[in-house]
């Protein structure tokens, strides 16, 4: 499945989609059917690097959405949903989830007027996400911005800005599980987390 991990280069036909009959090998042809096990692994695995979390914080979003109320498969998802790096991705202020990490991280996005430094960071409604008043800060989201041209999500809302006024983006709501961006079978990684 292709994650659009490496921003506009997975938009090019060049991004490796090829599928091939056999997996690579000299003896993958004796490879049987992928067991339960494997396909909740992967799906585990696809989320995982999907929204660039490591093992430790995917079982800390894991135990938070399990001790939630509703079903802990969506609860995981809006976790995931909410983090501030993926949000700047979504408003189209990073071409890519790792880019909108490193802008999170290097003091160019402010919520709420203050800098944030932690792309873990989760919003809520009413946020307000725009780039520091700096010319460099607002000359990367203006320049992501007009490359990307990526539709935001209905739980967001993006006012454009000026050369003086930076973007700005707000929270108008809590994500629910039709928001979110990648296909996956949460109920896979319920059954998977919860062994």
């Amino acid at each position: 499945m292709k994650l659009f991990l490496k921003g506009t280069r997975c938009d090019t036909p060049k991004c490796a989609v090829e599928r091939r009959e056999a997996p690579p090998g000299m003896n993958s042809s004796r490879r049987g059917k992928a067991t339960e096990y494997a396909a909740h692994l992967r799906e585990k695995q696809k989320v995982k690097r999907y929204y660039g979390v490591l093992e430790r914080q995917f079982r800390r979003y894991f135990d938070l959405a399990e001790r939630g109320k509703g079903h802990t498969g969506d609860a995981l998802m809006v976790l995931l949903e909410r983090r501030l790096d993926n949000i700047i991705c979504r408003l189209g202020f990073g071409q890519s989830r790792s880019q909108s990490r490193m802008m999170v991280t290097h003091g160019h996005i402010t919520v709420n007027g203050r800098t944030v430094t932690i792309p873990s960071y989760l919003v809520r409604p009413g946020d307000v996400i725009r780039a520091k008043a700096r010319p460099k800060s607002v000359q990367l989201v203006q320049a992501n911005r007009s490359e990307t041209g990526r539709q935001v999500p209905e739980f967001l809302s993006l006012t454009e800005g000026t050369e003086q006024q930076p973007s700005e983006g707000r929270v108008l709501r809590l994500p629910e599980p039709a928001d979110v961006s990648i296909p996956v079978q949460t109920q896979l990684i319920v059954e998977f987390c919860s062994k």
